[in-house]
C-alpha cells in the first residue's frame, strides 16, 4: 500500500479551490432557457431528481456552467454534504448559489474516483464530524477544500471507476426501460379511459359515473404520539414521504425509518402490495408497496376497491392535477379525504376493466422486477465500494486482507 496517500480535495482541483454558484432566483422551466441545479434537484444517492427542474433567466447565468468533471457540493441546512458529479450527459446546467463547485483535474486523479469517494462512509462521516447535536453544520468552500481523501494509485482509482460506473449504467438502463413502460401503460389508461378509443371516442353505454367514494373505500393512516418516542432502529417500518419524493418507479422497495411494537395501536399497518397515496407535503403520490409497513396520517389507503391497484394508480397518476387545482392551485398542506371521496369518475364496465388488467397486469410485473434489480445492483454498489476504496479488492481481482 506503499503508493497510497492522503490529500486534500482541493489539491486535486485545476484551480486548487471550489467556486460558489450564482444567486439567482429560479423561473419555470424553459428549453430556452438554462437548467438550474439546486440542492433539491440532487437525491442523497447523488443522481438528479428531474421531476421539479426550473430554469435561471440570471444575465450572469453563462459564467456558473458547470463543465465535464465538476463535483458540486450543498453547503447549508438539511441537506449539507450532498453532491452531485458532472459528466455532461444530463444536460446543460447553471449550479445555484447553495452549491459550491470543484473542479476536478484528470491529471491529478480520475473524476469519477471523487465521485464515489463522496458516495463512501468516509466521506459521510466527514460531514457527520460537522454536526452539533440535531443541528446539521454548514460547510463552505474553505473547508470543503481542506477535506481530506485517500488516494490509491491510479490503477486502483481506475479499477474502482471501471467497477462502479459498468453497475452504474446498467441501474441506469433499468431506469429507462421502466421509465418507458410506466408511460407506456399511463399511455394506454389515456386511451382507455379519458379519450376512449377503443370504444370509437366516446364513454360506453353502460358505464357508471359517480363519486371515486362511491367504488372504492379511502382511509387515512394514523401516527403515535409524539412520533419520536417511538422510532427505532428496527421494529415495524415506517413509511415516510420522504421515501418516495425522489422515486419515480411505482413500487416502494426501501424504507429508511421503523417504529416500535408500542405505536401499532396508533397506526395503520399495511401489508406488501397496498396502495398508498400521499395527502401532505407533497401530496397526490400513489405508490405499491413491494414490503409490509405502518403508515401515518399523512397516507391515505383503500381496504375495498372495486378498482385494481394498477388502474388505481394510472388513474391517480391522471387526474394529480386536477386534484391539485382543487387546493386553489397550489401545493396544499393536506390533501382532504372528503376531496378524493368526492372527485367525479367513471368505473367502466367488468368486461373493459378485465381486459385492460390482462394488458397492464405485466407491465406492471416487469416494472417490479427490473426495480427488484435495480435494488440489487444498488446493494452490490455499496458492498464494493469500500472493498475497492481500502484495496480489499486490487487490480488482479484477488480478494486480499488490508493490513
Amino acid at each position: 500500500m506503499e503508493e497510497w496517500k492522503e490529500c486534500r480535495l482541493g489539491d486535486l482541483c485545476i484551480d486548487n479551490k471550489g467556486s460558489y454558484g450564482i444567486a439567482a432566483s429560479a423561473a419555470p422551466y424553459s428549453e430556452d432557457l438554462y437548467t438550474y441545479l439546486r440542492i433539491t434537484d440532487i437525491n442523497d444517492d447523488g443522481t438528479l431528481n428531474k421531476s421539479d427542474l426550473k430554469s435561471v433567466a440570471d444575465e450572469n447565468a453563462e459564467q456558473y456552467l458547470l463543465q465535464p468533471n465538476d463535483i458540486v457540493f450543498a453547503r447549508t441546512g438539511g441537506s449539507t454534504g450532498r453532491n452531485y458529479f458532472y459528466d455532461g450527459t444530463d444536460g446543460v446546467f447553471v449550479y445555484a448559489g447553495f452549491l459550491i463547485k470543484f473542479s476536478i483535474d484528470p491529471n491529478k486523479v480520475n473524476p469519477k474516483y471523487i465521485k464515489y469517494y463522496c458516495l463512501s462512509q468516509e466521506y459521510k462521516n466527514w460531514v457527520y464530524s460537522f454536526n452539533t447535536g440535531s443541528t446539521r453544520g454548514n460547510i463552505n468552500a474553505q473547508t470543503y477544500s481542506n477535506m481530506p481523501i485517500i488516494l490509491p494509485p491510479r490503477s486502483q482509482q481506475d479499477l474502482l471507476v471501471k467497477t462502479l460506473s459498468s453497475l452504474d449504467d446498467k441501474i441506469e438502463l433499468n431506469n429507462k426501460i421502466n421509465t418507458n413502460l410506466e408511460q407506456q401503460a399511463q399511455a394506454l389508461f389515456k386511451n382507455w379511459f379519458v379519450d376512449f378509443e377503443p370504444f370509437g371516442g366516446k364513454m360506453p353505454d353502460g358505464w357508471k359515473v359517480g363519486k371515486l367514494g362511491d367504488f372504492v373505500d379511502i382511509k387515512r393512516g394514523g401516527s403515535p404520539r409524539p412520533i419520536q418516542k417511538f422510532l427505532s432502529d428496527e421494529g415495524y417500518r415506517w413509511l415516510k414521504i420522504s421515501d418516495v419524493t425522489s422515486l419515480s418507479a411505482p413500487f416502494v422497495l426501501n424504507i429508511a425509518e421503523h417504529i416500535k411494537e408500542e405505536g401499532l395501536s396508533k397506526t395503520v399497518f399495511l401489508k406488501a402490495d397496498s396502495l398508498v397515496l400521499s395527502n401532505s407535503a407533497t401530496p397526490g403520490i400513489p405508490k405499491i408497496l413491494d414490503l409490509d409497513t405502518c403508515i401515518h396520517d399523512g397516507w391515505l389507503y383503500f381496504p375495498k376497491s372495486q378498482l385494481s391497484n394498477e388502474y388505481l394508480y394510472l388513474l391517480f397518476k391522471e387526474i394529480r392535477p386536477q386534484l391539485l387545482n382543487l387546493g386553489n392551485g397550489s401545493i396544499f398542506t393536506n390533501l382532504k379525504t372528503d376531496i378524493l371521496k368526492n372527485f367525479e369518475i367513471s368505473l367502466p364496465s367488468t368486461e373493459a376493466l378485465s381486459k385492460f388488467q390482462n394488458i397492464i397486469k405485466p407491465i406492471f410485473e416487469k416494472v417490479l422486477a427490473t426495480q427488484r434489480e435495480i435494488k440489487q445492483l444498488e446493494t452490490l454498489c455499496d458492498t464494493l465500494l469500500p472493498k475497492l476504496m481500502n484495496g480489499e479488492i486490487e487490480t488482479n481481482s484477488n480478494i486480499i486482507s488490508k493490513e
